[in-house]
């Protein structure tokens, strides 16, 4: 198998999601590997990278009185195959399958026969939790990743749940997420003043795009049940409008213990200045919070819902409650915030697993391996 450079393009959602965030990273450590990635969508990904061999290809949608709603899927990909025709790829990577896998499955045919383009879909979560289950989109999902060279999952749970929902027959493979951070342009101090949090204080730590899955219902319940002797802020990064869920945190007289901040792109500068992070989803494919987390030697406080038990272990490397059991997760982060010494003891045992099973140098050359193999069929 011949080990030059790939052409390649990777397609996501630009906004602040596990699967944009992922298909940066990971177009980011491909491209410093020596291959040559494009990037595709609707606007420039959030934390794309910004470098020699990474190139951007907006897609252009425009709004016709024609349609009621504006159409995405057609302009993506005639784009793909456009790409794909002037700079010889030699696959494409599509992160999230709607409609992303079945846009890539249009452009191939839309190319020649003589351009044999090669695609590859992973799926991170929704598009087959959610989606998957909903008739207008499930048959539609099916079809695109039996059409696919290759199918990846980030998670063991959601291989399972592809097959379970929507019946696919192919082989899965499941790559984990990865995380690789890099150095903070502030100091811990610095971002923890800039916060608000007094020296005797500690920090837990949300991110999230506040979707309904993440339950911020369940989140502010649980920093409510926390005593008020403890001394804590919670800071919550969100990646979506947060109008409403700072209305919220005022409405429960919280205002004084949470934090919010919009889109924060020098997302090191955070992770490692909290002490503790929280999660309350309902649902979570993989969760790259906790795993972003460990990677800095924090450890969380989560429900153990979908693959989180996959990420962070209970007592080992985190610690895991049942989903919507707010009491206990509740005392279990007490007993955290009381006892600095083993929150100690828990980061670092998270954050040399982190190295060892998330990091880039564990994952990309998986992913290296998946696309030299699908190339050379």
């Amino acid at each position: 198998m011949s080990d030059r450079p790939l052409k390649l393009a990777l397609t996501c959602y630009p906004s602040v999601g596990g699967s944009g965030i992922l298909a940066s990273e990971l177009g980011e450590e491909l491209a410093a590997r020596g291959h040559e990635v494009h990037f595709i969508s609707y606007e420039q990904p959030f934390r794309m990278p910004d470098g020699p061999r990474v190139f951007f290809h907006p897609v252009v949608v425009n709004s016709y009185d024609l349609f009621k709603h504006p159409d995405y899927t057609l302009p993506l990909s005639v784009k793909m195959a456009e790409v794909a025709k002037q700079h010889a790829l030699d696959l494409l990577h599509v992160h999230y399958a709607v409609p992303h896998a079945t846009a890539a499955i249009l452009a191939r045919a839309m190319l020649h026969e003589e351009h044999r383009l090669r695609i590859i879909t992973t799926l991170h979560g929704t598009d087959t939790t959610l989606l998957g289950r909903d008739p207008g989109y499930g048959p539609a999902i099916r079809h695109a990743l039996e059409n696919s060279d290759a199918i990846t999952t980030v998670s063991e749970f959601m291989r399972a749940e592809t097959v379970r929902l929507l019946g696919v027959q192919r082989p899965i493979e499941v790559i984990h997420n990865f995380f690789e951070p890099h150095a903070p342009s502030h100091r811990r101090d610095e971002i923890r003043r800039e916060l608000g949090v007094a020296p005797d204080e500690a920090l837990l730590l949300h991110l999230s795009n506040l979707r309904p899955l993440k339950r911020i219902d369940l989140l502010l319940d649980t920093v409510a049940l926390l005593r008020p002797r403890l001394a804590f802020k919670l800071a919550i990064l969100a990646g979506a409008d947060s109008a409403q869920l700072a209305a919220e945190v005022r409405r429960r007289g919280l205002a004084d213990r949470v934090v919010i901040r919009e889109r924060v792109s020098e997302i090191e500068d955070y992770l490692q200045a909290a002490d503790l992070g929280l999660f309350t989803s309902e649902m979570e494919s993989f969760c790259l919070s906790i795993l972003e987390l460990m990677s800095v030697g924090v450890p969380s406080a989560a429900f153990a819902v979908g693959g989180i038990p996959e990420v962070t272990h209970d007592g080992e490397t985190g610690v895991l409650a049942p989903f919507g059991d707010t009491a206990t997760l509740a005392a279990k982060i007490e007993a955290l915030l009381r006892d600095p010494a083993r929150r100690a003891a828990l980061g670092a045992a998270g954050r040399a697993r982190a190295r060892e099973k998330f990091s880039a140098a564990a994952i990309v050359p998986r992913y290296e391996e998946l696309y030299r193999r699908i190339v050379a069929t």
